[in-house]
């Protein structure tokens, strides 16, 4: 699964228990009609894919959605759920200023190729 959005948040590393269990935590807004507010968790070496983004940056992020079963010492059983990020891909729209590629021509300028004449059709390369 995919998440993109804009980074509202993002937390330091935290190292949690003896064992030395690594997070970091990412807040998305997604830009949609109703924007979401997604905590998303990378842990253990995932931590260390936040460290070249920044705060109002668009990005992708592939997620899984993990859930655990906790009972209580009363027996009650409880149910959580995590959104756990694996991978992040900056969205950046097109660098502002010069470019060694060529301009994309508009849509319009593609005809269809039976509205094309036959003098136009003979003319391909190949």
């Amino acid at each position: 699964m995919e998440v993109q959005g804009k980074i509202k948040r993002l937390s330091d590393t935290q190292t949690l228990g003896s064992g030395g269990f690594r997070k970091r935590e990412v807040v998305v807004t997604t830009e949609e009609q109703y924007p979401q507010h997604l905590a998303i968790e990378f842990v253990q070496d995932k931590t260390e894919l936040l460290n070249n983004y920044r705060e109002g940056q668009s990005v992708k992020v592939s997620i899984n959605l993990r859930g655990r079963e906790w009972v209580s010492p009363q027996g009650e059983t409880k149910y959580f759920n995590s959104i756990q990020g694996w991978r992040i891909e900056a969205l950046e729209s097109a660098p502002q200023g010069g470019s060694d590629l060529p301009p994309v021509p508009p849509a319009a300028a593609f005809q269809p190729m039976d509205e094309m004449n036959d003098e136009e059709q003979d003319d391909l390369p190949f």
